[in-house]
């Protein structure tokens, strides 16, 4: 029997289906969707299963109530095959009239929509899942919680157990659940392996476009080299075309873009807008980002050593997967990160805002006291702009590192915490 790690999303689940008949887990394939929902579901349909999947399609049209049928909740894996059951699970919730009956899952891959009559408002949540946190597959040893800072319930007591070697293969084998199982050189061929399926299937089969595969390649190597950045598709059109023998235009990188956002495989940080006291411009771009390291690391065809050869493209990488951490453990607190930049270039790596209205200011860096210098200076800088007779001051300026032997809080307030003593 296969082990199952905790989740993050698990209580996220267990909190949506109390208030919903139905919830809808999506997010990138293999993070682990089916088998968080499997872990709370009474009964369970695969509607893939080779066995009985002409069969359940059948069903799906003649009739749909008879898979809908079994203790609740009731998992229905794959349920984008047959897009009707949509309308027959939003029924079947109406007619209920209780909460926590359905849990949908599926392919990355979108479901054609275009005979679902019902949007499902009302009765249906939505949860997003992303590849494992370091807290979620062992590599953090949570001794810092996200939510203690937003609180300061507790004074900050963290030793940092990752080395920069250690971070650089994190970076490289990314947060894949199976992963975590497997001996090193098998984990890191796996993030390959995903990279060549989005190239020469995955973004072909959003919708049953055939994209030329060595574009594909060009666009995610471009695009990788500009994570962490605010870059146009007219900018990554231009680092495209120096190695495409054919006329490329923006309209095209922004469709392969847009399918590759909608299986999850990028996904872009919002700006943020606060109240200023002065009149800095705000840039309104959104920042680019890969929903797990890995897929960057395999784009650019590197390693664990490469990265530690490469400190600037180290540097752009680990903080791709603090975004994702960062994401995850602020969703659930009920929160959402953005990316803050001006138009005297001060920037904020990630603002991490609370529906009700707290916010932390956090700087990512590798690491070495130089560097962890710019970042507070950035952050109390950035500080010092907001205007706090129109917004909350921040709950905390914190700069995230890949190393360092402790979390502490600086003299002027700043806390500087290792990505391996983060939780949520």
């Amino acid at each position: 029997m296969k082990e199952y790690r905790k989740r993050i999303a698990d209580e996220l689940l267990e909190r949506k289906l109390q208030g919903k008949g139905a919830v809808l887990i999506q997010g990138p394939k293999w993070c682990g969707k089916t088998t968080t929902a499997e872990q709370i579901s009474s009964s369970i349909l695969y509607m893939a299963d080779p066995k009985n999947r002409e069969q359940n399609i059948t069903l799906s049209e003649l009739n749909p109530s008879l898979l809908l049928m079994g203790e609740t909740p009731r998992l229905i894996d794959e349920w984008q095959i047959a897009p009707k059951l949509w309308d027959a699970v939003r029924f079947e919730v109406d007619h209920r009239g209780e909460e926590g009956q359905f849990i949908l899952t599926g392919s990355s891959v979108p479901a054609n929509m275009d005979e679902v009559i019902h949007t499902g408002t009302g009765r249906f949540a939505w949860l997003t899942m992303r590849p494992m946190t370091l807290y979620e597959s062992g590599e953090s040893n949570g001794s810092v919680s996200l939510q203690d800072l937003f609180n300061n319930s507790s004074p900050l007591n963290g030793v940092n157990e990752l080395t920069l070697e250690d971070v650089s293969y994190l970076c490289c084998r990314g947060g894949w659940p199976r992963c975590i199982f497997m001996d090193k050189e098998i984990a890191l061929e796996q993030a390959y392996d995903y990279y060549q399926a989005v190239v020469y299937s995955d973004i072909s089969r959003v919708d049953n476009i055939n994209r030329n595969p060595e574009r594909v390649k060009l666009l995610m190597k471009s695009y990788a080299r500009n994570i962490g950045s605010q870059v146009s598709n007219e900018t990554i059109k231009s680092d495209m075309i120096h190695n495409d023998s054919l006329s490329l235009d923006t309209d095209t990188v922004l469709s392969y873009v847009n399918a590759l956002k909608k299986i999850f495989v990028v996904e872009e940080v919002p700006a943020w807008n606060p109240n200023l006291r002065s009149k800095s411009a705000i840039r309104t771009s959104e920042t680019r980002y890969f929903v797990d390291p890995s897929i960057a690391v395999a784009a650019l065809g590197l390693g664990p050593n490469d990265l530690i050869n490469d400190l600037n493209t180290f540097g752009f990488v680990f903080e791709s997967m603090c975004i994702r951490d960062l994401r995850v453990y602020a969703e659930s607190i009920q929160g959402s990160v953005y990316h803050y930049k001006d138009a005297t270039e001060l920037e904020c790596d990630a603002v991490i805002h609370l529906r009700n209205g707290s916010y932390g200011l956090v700087e990512i860096k590798l690491g070495g006291d130089q560097l962890i210098l710019e970042g507070a200076e950035n952050l109390l800088k950035l500080k010092n702009k907001i205007d706090t007779e129109k917004m909350n001051n921040p709950s905390f300026l914190m700069v995230l590192t890949a190393t360092g032997k402790y979390a502490y809080q600086r003299d002027d307030g700043v806390y500087v915490v290792p990505i391996g003593c983060l939780k949520n």
